[in-house]
């Protein structure tokens, strides 16, 4: 029913931004304070680490639950803020420098949330009750601080299994980043709140629904603790959730005073989806038909096929940590994602090429820097990427005995083993499932959806390896 409760995840964000603010404006912190002020277990990277940083992704803080799920930890354990504040507290490097990026990260939530409770001397989730659920009416709202806890009504969350559905468990027991619990009537309540503001001041409301800058200036589509973009000509300020088997979004059109949320205990559901077709039905005589553009004419070449030929291989990106391919099928020239994802390239000139059937102007230039051969993939002016030809590794040519032995990480405390089994490499820890290392290229492996380097001294000699995932980059371990 309307007042089922569900856990929203991380469309949290926004109501843990909109308490920090609210502690802002009475001069009690500033978004441009240090973390570390508040909460001095965050170590000190040698650069500064802002509030604003955290409530916007540009920290360069490694995500919270990529280093617990590396540490071993199931989605299912219990997960609290002080084991957060621990494995937080071993970090040694940053993803990169603060402000330079944008990079989803969980860990500033869950740092803010503590911040708030520091800066008010309340548990976060009375703050939030105090200053927000009850101002707002919101009498079925909570942050949920106590995995233990009875909520009335709560709704728990379900995955779709070939046999029907079986039950998804979530233990979170740590509030900031996810952990709200609320109902669609309630977050309507707080939609509201945006546009006659019963409590925060509109000076507040701006300050959250402003896009977030960069370092060069640029902003990238993310508020505080919301993104902003169009939707068929009008804008739109979102965010949308999923832990377990839930899923959640809101979004609202702040010009048509309107907002639609959509929440969910199945891990199949797609709440972005089915609020646009809600979106579609109420405002439609709203949209902005896009100006028709003018017919792109690209000025394409022909090249013969001993040409095309010579671009042909493998192409690895050392920063992002991935590689594509490049073919030759039907005569043209094909860039290669992997899975299946593939687009169609023709030439521009004898090194340049641009992307077919995409929205964007994306084009692919080949260059030889340094005896190298290169790809440099490039949107308008911008560089996405300069990937390096590589030959790939195959299993049977690698000496795999230099890999075995165990490999530990200080900054968060475990161990993994990696041992041969049929030919193959496989990493295993006494917490998670074996997982296979499947080679790319000298000394880079692919385990799961993580990307392993190992690393050698003066002497060629393997001393340890770096893990990279979605969220963390260069997490070292060394070799026992």
């Amino acid at each position: 029913t309307p007042e089922t409760v569900f856990h929203v995840a991380s469309v949290s964000k926004q109501f843990t931004v909109f308490a920090l603010l609210l502690l802002a404006e009475e001069g009690k912190l500033s978004l441009d304070d240090p973390i570390q002020k508040y909460v001095p277990e965050v170590p000190d990277f040698g650069q500064e680490i802002t509030l604003r940083h955290l409530a916007t992704h540009t920290s360069g803080m490694r995500d919270q639950w990529d280093l617990l799920n590396l540490a071993g930890w199931r989605w299912d354990d219990v997960i609290t803020k002080e084991h957060i504040l621990k494995i937080v507290s071993k970090q040694k490097e940053l993803n990169f420098t603060p402000g330079e990026q944008f990079m989803y990260c969980n860990t500033g939530f869950t740092l803010l949330a503590e911040v708030v409770a520091r800066v008010s001397g309340k548990s976060f989730a009375q703050f939030t009750k105090e200053r927000i659920f009850t101002p707002l009416n919101m009498t079925n709202s909570q942050f949920y601080d106590n995995h233990t806890k009875i909520v009335k009504n709560r709704a728990y969350s379900y995955n779709p299994m070939a046999f029907g559905f079986q039950k998804s468990v979530l233990s979170y027991a740590n509030v900031g980043a996810t952990s709200l619990f609320t109902t669609v009537e309630d977050l309507s309540r707080w939609a509201m709140n945006f546009k006659n503001p019963k409590i925060g001041s509109a000076a507040l409301i701006e300050r959250m629904n402003t896009l977030a800058v960069l370092n060069n200036g640029k902003t990238f589509g993310g508020a505080y603790g919301q993104f902003i973009g169009p939707y068929k000509g009008l804008q739109q300020i979102q965010h949308s959730g999923g832990d377990a088997g839930y899923r959640s979004f809101l979004g609202r059109f702040p010009e048509q005073d309107f907002a639609v949320s959509v929440v969910s205990n199945s891990g199949a559901s797609n709440p972005y989806g089915l609020a646009m077709q809600v979106v579609d039905l109420y405002l439609k005589d709203a949209f902005v038909e896009a100006p028709q553009a003018a017919a792109k004419i690209e000025k394409t070449i022909t090249l013969p096929q001993t040409a095309l030929q010579a671009f042909e291989g493998h192409y690895w990106d050392a920063e992002g940590l991935y590689s594509r391919k490049i073919k030759l099928e039907g005569g043209s020239l094909q860039y290669d994602r992997g899975n299946g994802n593939v687009t169609e390239l023709a030439p521009l000139s004898e090194h340049t090429f641009t992307m077919l059937n995409i929205p964007n102007a994306i084009t692919v230039t080949f260059v030889t820097e340094d005896g190298q051969q290169r790809m440099r993939v490039t949107e308008e002016e911008t560089v996405l990427g300069t990937l390096e030809k590589y030959t790939p590794a195959i299993a049977s040519d690698i000496y795999l005995k230099s890999y075995l032995g165990a490999y530990t990480s200080d900054e968060i405390s475990t161990t993994y083993t990696i041992i041969e089994t049929e030919g193959k490499l496989v990493a295993t820890h006494p917490r998670s499932s074996d997982i296979a290392l499947t080679p790319l290229k000298a000394d880079i492996f692919k385990a799961g959806g993580n990307t392993i380097e190992f690393t050698r001294d003066g002497n060629n000699t393997i001393q340890g390896l770096k893990v990279s995932t979605g969220r963390v980059r260069n997490l070292k371990f060394t070799k026992d």
